[in-house]
């Protein structure tokens, strides 16, 4: 299997080049982007070519809902759009509400918030992914223990940490069909499980206003009733459940991929919290560079559809830069990695991500 490209580590800088990247690393990094958009005159947030997208994306998904609820096609076809709209939901949840709940969309507050929104339409919650995601995921990258998004156990092992069950010895074989069941798992368990729990893992979640409160209950029942209720009383029972199982499973695997091709693949890093206890050794910039990954980012298709999430070490590096600079700021990030010696680790293509993860998960496979 081709291995990924190491940027920066093929030799030591000279004694002149020596810098101390602990310290400086960061700070340099920030002031080369902070020029880059200076010198082009553009914000870092969202432009034109997102917002058309945005709207591409939102009216073909109200688009296919309609045709699916009102004008049902044949099983066929019906099957072939519920299968698109698993991947025009995954989509807005990469271009719009990831970029909204960051305050990457727009420069303005209330676009942003707008576009967070877009989360709870899709039957999952802008307050707990917020938790989950921008405080939890992106400070404590990869750190088993206090990140949720390398949690799925009992039925996946993603790093040495975790307990070895009996059934790991198979996953390598059967996460095609454990990511398929994220969606449904997030929108009618996992989302419930957090607010009544009031605790992400191990983590605790800040109080919800009433606000909070009557968003989450709100759109949850407002979800329920345009993809269960309202389908079940049109089409009936026995074509609701096989479009909305052809539409789910395919959402869930397309954002469970995506989220472990870039992190849970050979050359990224996993700390053990009740062993290093909860403070990163690196600086957070280098800690984010050693459990990151990017993928396929000259497949300008995929890019595209992902919101540049196989830009996956631009975003983590600056999460409020909107997705559709990363091409632009990779240059800068990949030159500056290679002048403090760090690593920037990459696989060129899909097929190359998707087997270093499956290798990942077979090494993981033995006690």
């Amino acid at each position: 299997m081709s291995l990924p490209k190491f940027l920066g580590t093929a030799s030591l800088p000279s004694k002149d080049e020596l810098i101390n990247a602990s310290t400086t690393f960061h700070a340099e990094l920030k002031k080369r982007i902070n020029a880059y958009f200076e010198n082009a005159k553009q914000k870092s947030t969202g432009n034109w070519r997102l917002y058309s997208k945005a709207f591409l994306l939102l009216a073909g998904y109200i688009a296919l809902y309609i045709h699916l609820v009102f004008f049902t096609p044949a099983t066929f076809l019906a099957i072939a759009e519920c299968l698109l709209l698993g991947g025009l939901t995954a989509a807005v949840g990469f271009n719009i509400m990831h970029d909204g709940i960051h305050g990457s969309f727009s420069s303005r507050k209330w676009v942003n918030k707008l576009a967070g929104l877009t989360l709870n339409l899709l039957g999952a919650n802008n307050f707990m992914w917020k938790s989950k995601h921008n405080i939890i995921h992106h400070t404590y990258t990869n750190i088993e223990g206090v990140d949720d998004d390398i949690e799925a156990r009992p039925l996946l092992r993603l790093c040495q940490s975790q307990t070895y069950y009996k059934i790991h010895r198979f996953q390598h074989w059967y996460f095609w069909a454990a990511y398929s069941l994220l969606y449904l798992w997030w929108i009618f368990f996992t989302d419930y499980r957090k607010y009544f729990t009031r605790r992400i893992g191990g983590v605790s979640i800040q109080p919800m206003t009433l606000r909070d409160h009557l968003s989450f209950w709100g759109f949850k029942l407002l979800h329920l009733f345009l993809f269960v209720v309202l389908p079940i009383y049109l089409v009936g029972i026995t074509n609701w459940v096989w479009g909305f199982l052809a539409f789910s499973l395919f959402t869930g695997f397309v954002l469970s991929i995506v989220f472990q091709l870039a992190h849970t693949v050979e050359g990224t890093i996993f700390i053990d919290a009740e062993k290093n206890g909860p403070a990163i050794e690196d600086e957070w910039a280098v800690h984010q560079l050693k459990t990151t990954a990017n993928f396929a980012t000259h497949n300008r298709f995929l890019s595209w559809w992902l919101g540049g999430l196989n830009f996956q070490i631009e975003h983590h590096l600056f999460p409020r830069i909107s997705h559709v600079h990363y091409p632009a700021i990779s240059k800068i990030i990949r030159e500056t990695c290679r002048e403090f010696n760090i690593p920037y680790l990459e696989y060129p293509r899909v097929r190359l991500a998707v087997a270093s993860h499956v290798s990942h998960l077979r090494a993981l496979s033995r006690p």
